[in-house]
């Protein structure tokens, strides 16, 4: 199956989660919804990727986010610069370089929380689709 991914997230900050993942990951507004039955989003990603994030808001019911200590979104960055860039860029546009929960991401990578507990990892490894038994 060849699909596309969205990761969807209730926020408590819809701007706020939209300026820090558009700086922090440089990411593009693919698209907006205003009171879509009581809720407001944005979606955000890159021409060319097969992913995107969707953050939403309900006004009338917040859902508050409750994110576990593994709730993860992992970039695999093999490129050491670009990995050092962008682990700056996370922290300028305000996460929070935090220790992993997991003790594996932590030696080859940063984990950053953003204002909601949402965590993302910058891992400094190159990643290739592996059979079906692969460790890591």
């Amino acid at each position: 199956m060849q699909a596309h991914l969205r990761i969807a997230r209730p926020v408590s900050d819809l701007q706020r989660a939209k300026a820090m993942y558009q700086a922090g990951l440089q990411l593009s507004v693919i698209g907006t919804f205003e009171d879509h039955q009581g809720f407001d989003g944005v979606m955000l990603g890159r021409a060319g990727m097969h992913y995107h994030f969707e953050f939403t808001h309900c006004k009338s019911h917040p859902v508050y986010p409750q994110p576990t200590a593994e709730d993860l979104v992992v970039f695999y960055l093999p490129d050491h610069q670009e990995w050092e860039a962008s682990c700056l860029q996370m922290a300028a546009a305000g996460f929070k370089q935090v220790a992993a929960f997991n003790p594996y991401w932590n030696v080859n990578g940063k984990t950053f929380t953003d204002h909601d507990g949402y965590c993302v990892v910058l891992q400094h490894a190159g990643w290739e689709n592996a059979p079906s038994n692969h460790e890591i």
